[in-house]
């Protein structure tokens, strides 16, 4: 049957799989006589002429029952893997920031010992340049083997050089 036929009415309602439950015409009550009479026009818009044929556009067949269990199923362990890998992926993620928090912490308490470490070895240092200071004009050691930086020079001596 081509599209915008109508439909043969020697054909029983229970032989066309547009009638029924879908159209509201009930599909076992209508005789090849009642679909003499029936309004064809009203019928027809309530269904597609495609229906009679049972084809359809544009889509594959549909598969059986057995090979939907088995997609959905396969859909179902897919999603499983899914999920335990994404969990999986999450807990290594917080792992890792975690652990390069610890290490953040870590490297934060060490700089601030060094830079203690820092202060206390310029103070010692000063200490030391002031006792040696202290120490020079008593000393007897020959001034032209005694190499001091210039920042380091001993203040009495400068003083004494310039009188």
């Amino acid at each position: 049957m081509m599209p915008g036929q109508i439909p043969d009415p020697s054909l029983t309602a229970g032989a066309l799989p547009g009638l029924g439950p879908l159209t509201g015409l009930p599909g076992a009550a209508l005789t090849a006589e009642e679909l003499k009479c029936a309004d064809i026009r009203n019928i027809g818009a309530m269904i597609s002429p495609l229906q009679f044929l049972e084809v359809k556009l544009g889509k594959r067949p549909q598969p059986v029952k057995s090979e939907l269990d088995e997609e959905e199923e396969r859909r179902k362990r897919r999603r499983e893997k899914n999920k335990v890998a994404a969990a999986r992926c999450r807990n290594k993620k917080k792992e890792r920031t975690e652990f390069l928090q610890r290490e953040s912490e870590r490297l934060e308490l060490m700089n601030a010992e060094l830079k203690a470490q820092i202060e206390e070895l310029k103070q010692e240092r000063q200490q030391l340049i002031l006792m040696l200071n202290r120490h020079r004009p008593t000393c007897i050691v020959r001034t032209d083997s005694i190499k001091t930086p210039e920042s380091e020079a001993n203040p009495l001596l400068e003083q004494l050089a310039k009188k």
